[in-house]
């Protein structure tokens, strides 16, 4: 029973936070005083604007509006495309599998090198070993994305000539765009996994089990590391939220025809309705990340529902 009260309060959590989005992403467009002058093309004429407005319902009062728009969204309707005279929805979703793939294998190879070196780091803490990861790890998160991503650029494919700089479909056009994008995460990983590690290290459990003679890696592998995954998996839920979002400076650089690319060239083009589209799947992808991190709580320990 306390588990389901406490599924179900995170869920009315996040349906109130997409109610707030929604206002926001709606409202947003009204800031200027006229959504219909913001979406047309600046040379429109007065009776082009006009003609937009009323096609658009512009002219209804503004809670009609809303109502309007928040039904289409409860029902998958986000409108067309300004620029493609297409849903909204349908541009979104075939940008989906790009940003999904790409975030996927980002994610994938930072938190498997970072949970390995995080975990070196503790477990040799003070060495020199865990003085260069510390390093690395700092010099990670504090490289740009987009630096990082040109060098990565000018090294492998103008002067090595070995990768593609740019598209899609192949092995290879993956390599760069997912480095430049989990070198961040990789950094943070490490860093989140060794702080979290080395204090489930002192706990008293851990002393005890090692006086008990449990060998060292028994006790990080089936004590400590379940208890350090906690704050990890916070992290790696927002990390794979927002990477789901669209990381927007690395598919612009490396031409990756995912949702961020997509949501700048909708924003250049004063394409609102897919811009709220993107905007609202991204806090979708939050709101539904951060349920199932706070299952994954439960699960990992069963006090935390309390």
């Amino acid at each position: 029973m306390k588990a389901f009260s406490f599924i179900a309060s995170r869920a009315l959590q996040g349906v109130i936070v997409m109610l707030g989005v929604s206002a926001i992403v709606f409202f947003a467009l009204f800031l200027t005083g006229d959504p219909a002058a913001l979406m047309m093309p600046p040379d429109a004429s007065r009776a082009e604007i006009e003609a937009f407005r009323q096609a658009m319902g512009f002219n209804d009062p503004v809670w009609v509006q809303y109502g309007r728009f928040l039904g289409g969204v409860l029902t998958g309707e986000l409108g067309n495309s300004l620029r493609f005279q297409r849903p909204a929805l349908d541009l979104l979703l075939e940008r989906l599998p790009a940003t999904a793939l790409l975030a996927c294998v980002a994610l994938l190879w930072s938190s498997l090198f970072g949970f390995l070196l995080g975990t070196i780091a503790a477990v040799r803490k003070n060495s020199a070993i865990d003085f260069s990861i510390r390093v690395i790890s700092l010099l990670g998160q504090a490289i740009p994305v987009f630096w990082l991503a040109l060098l990565l650029i000018i090294v492998f494919s103008l002067k090595l000539r070995w990768l593609p700089s740019s598209g899609i479909g192949t092995v290879w056009q993956l390599i760069m765009p997912s480095i430049a994008l989990g070198a961040y995460y990789l950094s943070a990983i490490t860093r989140l996994v060794r702080a979290s590690l080395i204090e489930v290290l002192g706990e008293n459990y851990i002393r005890t089990a090692r006086a008990k003679g449990i060998t060292s890696r028994r006790i990080i592998i089936h004590h400590a590391l379940r208890n350090a995954l906690i704050p990890v998996i916070t992290v790696q839920g927002m990390y794979f939220a927002s990477l789901l979002g669209g990381a927007l400076v690395t598919e612009i650089i490396f031409a990756w025809p995912g949702i961020g690319r997509l949501a700048v060239e909708s924003i250049q083009n004063r394409d609102f309705p897919v811009v709220q589209a993107v905007v609202l799947f991204a806090a979708l992808i939050f709101v539904v990340v951060n349920f199932l991190v706070d299952l994954a709580y439960v699960w990992l320990n069963p006090r935390i529902r309390l």
